[in-house]
């Protein structure tokens, strides 16, 4: 690794909620807040099977660099603190940096107590408006979670910049974000400029599901150092994603991908490759719409002139 990326975690890894009462019976969200559902007791058992998984994939990577440690964000919903606390059991005090509860990476806010009828309909609503855009009455969208996971993003960044958590340049940093579903997939979304459309594919990950951003060797993250194409395939990753995310393994920091269709082809048809091609083009189409005007008031004037000769008697 080179000494810019010293300081960058190895790994940022996002950790969605174990089973919660609310995913194993909806009716939880008439009478209980949602920032107070509970886990389950197959949800606490599969966030301890998740720390067990990431301490073995942390442990297990690199074991010519025994020094790793864990830096843990966490949403201060229920069963997000419960996940974390049962991860916790997989890790020794000397390996975890520290904790922080992030509020800007809570679940979408889907209102306040949650009517089973008014929230059916309301779905059957977002489907059809789009699901990035569509704003839950009295809650929110997930545009407006992608703007605080944009904020929450500028503030993680400014961790490693400052060295907030005073890392020893010699121990493999890995941050681990413990979240929901759609958060996890907007802060995705963010990091590696995935369009609406793109978002609006994406399935959402099972409970205590890993998703791993790996920091490849030219200093990009990437998510198929770890996963697999069958697994971005699942997740709803379309081709042109999976290839983004191949080429990132090895791509430079700061390096653009010059043949990524969603940065030009999703928005622009069929730009020239010259200031002299687009010239040339530009007259052409003057003169089309320049002649396409001529014709048509040639049109107009004959239509007028066989309206005066016929002087009303024409039938």
């Amino acid at each position: 690794m080179s000494p810019d990326n010293k300081l960058l975690p190895k790994r940022i890894i996002l950790v969605r909620h174990g089973e919660s009462e609310g995913n194993l019976d909806t009716a939880a969200y008439t009478t209980t807040p949602d920032p107070k559902i509970q886990l389950t007791e197959s949800g606490l058992l599969q966030a301890q099977e998740a720390g067990a998984r990431l301490h073995s994939l942390i442990s297990s990577s690199n074991p010519s660099s025994p020094e790793w440690r864990v830096y843990f964000y966490v949403s201060p919903y229920d069963r997000t603190r419960s996940t974390l606390r049962e991860i916790g059991r997989s890790f020794s005090r000397r390996r975890v940096i520290g904790v922080r509860e992030e509020c800007r990476i809570r679940e979408q806010d889907f209102g306040n107590f949650q009517v089973e009828e008014r929230m059916r309909e309301t779905k059957v609503d977002r489907e059809r408006f789009g699901r990035f855009f569509y704003r839950f009455p009295e809650g929110e969208s997930a545009a407006d979670v992608f703007d605080r996971v944009s904020s929450f993003l500028e503030s993680l960044w400014r961790d490693i910049d400052m060295n907030r958590l005073h890392i020893n340049p010699s121990h493999e940093l890995n941050f681990v974000i413990v979240s929901h579903g759609l958060t996890s997939r907007v802060f995705l979304m963010k990091w590696f400029k995935w369009t609406v459309e793109q978002f609006e594919a994406l399935n959402n990950p099972g409970n205590s599901e890993i998703r791993v951003m790996e920091l490849g060797q030219g200093g990009d993250y990437s998510l198929a150092i770890h996963h697999t194409e069958e697994e971005l395939e699942k997740w709803g990753l379309s081709p042109e994603m999976i290839a983004d995310q191949k080429w990132r393994v090895n791509a430079h920091k700061g390096e653009w991908k010059e043949d990524c269709k969603w940065y030009f082809g999703d928005f622009f048809h069929d730009l020239a490759d010259s200031d002299k091609e687009c010239e040339t083009e530009a007259a052409v189409e003057e003169r089309e719409v320049h002649e396409e005007v001529e014709n048509n008031m040639l049109t107009n004037s004959e239509d007028n002139n066989e309206d005066e000769l016929c002087n009303g008697q024409c039938s």
